[in-house]
């Protein structure tokens, strides 16, 4: 097997990716493994939302190749990509209840079949929403928000989920009921998780593989085991102490 078939077997690879914003240039290259829970770590500014954006499409790289469940996403529109996306604002829309929002994972002119209500409301129950397809979300607390928002990543059935400090906004009650949802939901579907984190506590209770980021270029990329372990980077060191 080649270089390149071996890449193409991962979940997630960036090939020389390169890409400058004003003044700040950053370069990934990275092959993270399929079917696991993914921490992404790194000061603030580092670079931790511009990977995630080139993984989601959102940026596009002045150089290099971006992989995504074997297959070339590089010039592909967002939509196009095998991914879910869950950000830390939800991205609900208010005036819309909640069927139609995770309708609108389903179909963006919200035409469904019977199937695909059948599947909305499975969605909502599995995430603990039961019957709440009427609800707008402005009635909801920001945990109940949080299961919406999973509940129409479950609907769209893509194979990498991509999740912006989803919990960062939730009291640590609510964070950590949020992130045994976030275990579940991936052992029932085995999907790829990548998720963007501030908290070294979150890292060791969910991930299964870290990736670090400093001065817009990964660090250090490793099973959770060894990345907890790690010495001789500073910037890792100071955020396993927060």
């Amino acid at each position: 097997m080649t270089d390149r078939d071996d890449m193409k077997e991962q979940g997630i690879a960036m090939a020389g990716v390169e890409l400058r914003l004003g003044t700040h240039d950053f370069r990934f290259d990275c092959a993270l493994p399929q079917g696991r829970i993914i921490a992404v770590a790194g000061p603030s500014g580092a670079g931790k939302s511009t990977f995630l954006n080139l993984l989601a499409g959102f940026e596009q790289p002045d150089r290099g190749r971006v992989l995504l469940a074997g297959q070339d996403v590089t010039g592909l529109h967002p939509a196009e990509r095998p991914v879910s996306l869950v950000f830390q604002d939800n991205n609900l829309f208010a005036h819309l209840d909640l069927f139609t929002n995770i309708g609108l994972g389903i179909s963006p002119s919200l035409k469904l079949s019977a199937q695909d209500r059948q599947r909305v409301s499975e969605a909502l129950a599995r995430v603990g929403l039961p019957g709440f397809e009427k609800r707008k979300p402005g009635t909801l607390s920001g945990g109940e928000r949080q299961r919406a928002a999973f509940a129409r990543a479950l609907v769209r059935d893509k194979p990498i989920l991509l999740l912006d400090e989803p919990f960062a906004a939730l009291d640590p009650g609510l964070r950590s009921g949020m992130v045994e949802l976030l275990k579940t939901l991936h052992r029932e579907t085995g999907n790829t998780v990548l998720i963007v984190s501030h908290d070294p506590a979150e890292v060791r209770r969910l991930a299964d593989h870290a990736v670090f980021i400093d001065g817009g270029t990964i660090r250090l990329a490793a099973p959770v085991e060894t990345f907890l372990k790690t010495d001789g980077i500073p910037a890792l060191t100071t955020f396993l102490q927060h």
